[in-house]
């Protein structure tokens, strides 16, 4: 048996996009409310977790200042901000510290209905 355990976290945050549809919206500094996903799987320690809820927060909340309230153009190693590429920059981060533990990471923007999902 394997149990997933997941914690869910928001931030808000500005950026612009080059694109080729909806060029000259996307260009233009626009910001969303992001909400994200981790998930950790595996079976439980001897003390009957995955992992400690308490230390998965404190991890989460070190990602969320890197991204709350920040022009995502300026975050190091983000890249363009799209929803894979915010994906990918949690998941990096996630996996340092949660190795083969680290099953999904998922970012979404409710508001418009955009969901991405990065599976192990």
């Amino acid at each position: 048996m394997k149990y997933e355990l997941s914690q869910t976290f928001y931030f808000e945050a500005a950026h612009t996009l080059h694109r080729t549809v909806d060029v000259e919206p996307s260009l233009r500094i626009h910001g969303h409310t992001y909400i994200a996903e981790v998930t950790l799987g595996g079976a439980p320690d001897e003390g009957g977790m995955v992992v400690d809820l308490g230390y998965l927060r404190r991890n989460i909340e070190t990602l969320r200042r890197e991204l709350d309230h920040r022009f995502l153009d300026e975050v190091a190693g983000l890249g363009p901000a799209t929803l894979e590429n915010l994906c990918a920059y949690l998941w990096r981060a996630m996996e340092l510290v949660y190795g083969a533990k680290l099953v999904c990471v998922e970012v979404r923007r409710e508001a418009s209905g955009d969901r991405c999902r990065l599976t192990r």
